[in-house]
């Protein structure tokens, strides 16, 4: 890469160096990314031995709680790694569907849309909510977010599939337990230079007014955009903007991304196929149940990881979920829990 980078031929085409630059950027960094680590490493051994020639037991304690750090930063780090995919280092849109119950579920799926804001701003990305359709009584019928960063899609195309809620529900006056599911869909942000199969004539436009928070500007024009690609029923909206035309390109960088993440997973359906492997791709593909009543437990249905903290986790602390999840270790057995 150093060499490519160094030869002045390379800018004759302008954009094919600017990616190797980013390329060779990317690597450098990783490569002193372990060398850092493994020279903590050796520091900390090498105060470890000396604490236990010098019967300094204080030094050899700052020196294991200094590796067991350094083990949380090199978790992090292999995480990184196993994100090689074409648009994993890039963007994400995070789009939340209540499923079938009423208020119920929409208040499910408003949950879900918190808890993928907060676990962006926990990794320090920049999350915009694009579109959002609020409930009739609470809750939401569907959302959907942007969130910018690093391996931020590589990171949330784990989390497609469908969660399911088994709570005490706060709108049933007898105090049932009820079961609520939404669907997530995560689709990578694509640049235009990815080949989409999308032609103007197979797409309806619809516009209409915005809703929710915005000010003098919401109920006034027609601003908000909803676009319909005919041949797979694919449907999306945005009405982040005031103008309706950066809702359209917006609109339309939604409806490529979902198209392109339709047809990767059919791909991903066809070789788990020939495998022999069992996958179910759709509203029936349950990944994870959170449950609130009568005990305190989520868990992932395809690892087997589980946790009580489920307020940590509904406040965004996904990190060991998506870990263990691009890891493929699984934990325990895969049951589901009632």
């Amino acid at each position: 890469m150093n060499a490519r980078a160094e030869d002045s031929s390379l800018w004759n085409n302008p954009e094919e160096a600017q990616k190797v630059m980013r390329e060779r950027t990317h690597l450098a960094a990783s490569i002193d990314a372990v060398k850092e680590l493994e020279a903590e490493l050796q520091n900390h051994l090498g105060m470890i031995e000396m604490g236990e020639a010098e019967t300094e037991p204080e030094i050899v304690a700052e020196a294991v709680n200094a590796i067991a750090a350094l083990a949380k930063t090199s978790k992090q780090k292999e995480m990184d790694v196993l994100l090689g995919g074409q648009f994993d280092a890039g963007d994400a849109f995070v789009e939340i569907n209540a499923g079938a119950g009423g208020t119920e579920a929409q208040d499910w799926a408003d949950m879900l849309l918190r808890m993928y804001i907060r676990w962006g701003e926990r990794k320090g990305y920049k999350v915009e909510l694009q579109h959002r359709m609020d409930g009739e009584g609470a809750g939401i019928k569907n959302a959907i977010l942007l969130i910018k960063g690093k391996n931020a899609y590589g990171f949330l195309r784990v989390e497609n599939g469908v969660h399911r809620l088994v709570r005490i529900s706060p709108f049933d006056s007898n105090a049932k337990r009820h079961t609520s599911f939404s669907s997530v869909t995560v689709s990578p942000v694509i640049d235009d230079h990815v080949e989409v199969d999308l032609q103007e004539k197979d797409i309806r436009v619809d516009t209409y007014r915005a809703s929710g928070a915005g000010g003098q500007h919401v109920n006034k024009t027609d601003s908000a955009v909803r676009m319909t690609h005919i041949p797979t029923g694919v449907v999306v909206a945005c009405q982040n903007e005031r103008s309706q035309h950066k809702n359209r390109d917006m609109a339309m960088k939604m409806l490529r991304a979902k198209l392109y993440e339709l047809e990767r997973q059919k791909k991903e359906a066809e070789k788990a196929a020939v495998a022999g492997a069992k996958m179910t791709i759709g509203w029936g593909h349950q990944i994870r149940s959170y449950v609130l009543h009568p005990y305190q437990m989520v868990k992932d249905l395809r690892t087997g990881l589980k946790t009580a903290d489920t307020q940590g986790v509904l406040d965004g602390d996904l990190d060991e979920f998506i870990y263990t999840t691009l890891t493929g270790k699984i934990i325990g057995d895969v049951e589901d829990e009632d």
